[in-house]
């Protein structure tokens, strides 16, 4: 199947309701982006959760050597990576919490290509299952959580700064 280079295609959606149908297209159209992506930059990382396991663990490791208040930090941005496979294992139906304490398990024990296979409700190899995603999206994802998250440190530093005195009042 496919179109052959150079050639266009159509994609029909159908949709019970305009609602559906408005949201079928914004997938579709997210879906292409990625692809778009990944043409440009073809490196793919595992997926499944398993980056963001791993770079949890990178976190963790850099926090035991990380002195005050930025290690706190450090440490809830790596738990909010662990979060991230747990969501997906919830929305999928399954018990995120058996799913991502075997997935962290199976990172301890050296299998750092594990993930969450969601077809089956386990966890299993990510390069033999061929889960995948495009680097250049996870890294923007990345990017724009940590640039919120950043944001919302800013606002909370303003907010606890002392008011400057004012002349006359």
């Amino acid at each position: 199947g496919g179109c052959k280079s150079g050639e266009a295609c159509s994609i029909v959606l159908r949709g019970a309701s305009s609602h559906v149908l408005d949201e079928a297209e914004r997938s579709l159209h997210d879906a292409l982006c990625i692809l778009t992506a990944t043409v440009k930059d073809p490196r793919i990382i595992c997926g499944g959760g398993c980056t963001e396991i791993l770079m949890a663990q990178a976190i963790d490791r850099e926090v035991e050597s990380t002195p005050g208040k930025k290690a706190l930090a450090m440490a809830s941005f790596a738990r909010a990576l662990r979060q991230l496979p747990s969501i997906v294992a919830d929305n999928g139906g399954y018990d995120s919490a058996e799913l991502v304490t075997q997935l962290r398990a199976a990172h301890a024990a050296g299998n750092t290509t594990f993930g969450l296979d969601m077809y089956n409700g386990t966890i299993g190899d990510m390069r033999e299952l061929g889960v995948a995603e495009s680097f250049k999206s996870k890294l923007c994802v990345l990017l724009s959580a940590s640039e919120a998250a950043e944001m919302i440190l800013r606002v909370d530093d303003i907010i606890k700064c002392a008011p400057r005195a004012r002349d006359g009042y």
